[in-house]
């Protein structure tokens, strides 16, 4: 009886050291379990950490973007407006003149550049022949040159002072100028070439510089080529004081036989000669 009981007792202290010992184990796991959630959740707290560093950097990254990159976009949009187109000038109707003939107009051109005294100018032909074109007044007077030149006679269509006109050719020139013996040539004295000189190759010049040029008073020449026609007053030049400047006029291209200014011999002609 007393050896069953012990045995008894003993059995009860066994089954509850096995029962401390589960109960140990499943506190181990409770434990164990309640570890590797903690450290599961630490990683992805980790993890969400770390995203929103990255989101906060991309922000920031965006938010340092130059503007440049902003206009940029802007400016390549299809539906950016444009500027309005400038408006053109309707060009001007052809007037009567353009109903005549090619033969028509060329006697026209012809007659009027004949008869001028002083050169005709294309835009002075429209006007004078009731506005045809300008392109078919410019090709007449091509084939009046070309039929000149071609017929041998001593006529030439020469562009003069920015104008048209037919004159005798240098052939004939003494022939031509016995017709004027009898008539009292207008002579320039030499100071009024040079100072007429120094006024087409600097124009324009004012009285100053004229005289600084030539060294003597240049007041009354001045005056006397003015009269003549072959100078005139072309404003005031900008320096203190404000002087008048002078130029050249058409007469002058006239009388000198020039179609242009460009049309003066220069310095290089001049020593050949």
């Amino acid at each position: 009886m007393r050896n069953s009981r012990a045995k008894r007792g003993q059995g009860g202290d066994a089954g509850g050291a096995g029962e401390s010992l589960e109960g140990q184990a499943t506190s181990a796991e409770s434990i164990g379990s309640g570890d590797a959630v903690a450290v599961a959740e630490g990683e992805g707290a980790e993890r969400a950490d770390g995203a929103s560093v990255r989101d906060a950097v991309e922000e920031s990254s965006a938010s340092t973007e130059p503007a440049s990159s902003v206009a940029s976009v802007d400016e390549t949009q299809p539906n950016a407006e444009l500027p309005p187109a400038p408006e053109l000038e309707p060009a001007e109707a052809p007037g009567q003149g353009d109903l005549l003939t090619d033969d028509e107009l060329l006697q026209s051109v012809s007659a009027l550049v004949f008869a001028s005294p002083e050169p005709l100018s294309e835009k002075r032909l429209v006007a004078l022949l009731d506005s045809p074109r300008a392109e078919r007044v410019r090709a007449a007077i091509v084939v009046v040159k070309e039929r000149l030149a071609e017929s041998g006679l001593p006529l030439e269509m020469r562009l003069l002072a920015g104008g048209w006109q037919i004159l005798t050719a240098p052939a004939v020139g003494e022939v031509v100028q016995r017709l004027f013996k009898a008539r009292k040539a207008e002579r320039v004295s030499a100071a009024a070439l040079e100072t007429l000189a120094v006024i087409a190759y600097r124009q324009p010049v004012s009285k100053a510089e004229i005289e600084a040029i030539r060294g003597v008073q240049a007041a009354p020449i001045l005056r006397t080529l003015i009269d003549r026609g072959l100078v005139r007053v072309t404003g005031r030049a900008d320096v203190p004081g404000h002087p008048l400047q002078y130029g050249t006029t058409k007469n002058f291209l006239d009388r000198f036989g020039l179609g242009a200014l460009d049309e003066l011999p220069r310095d290089t002609e001049l020593a050949k000669d």
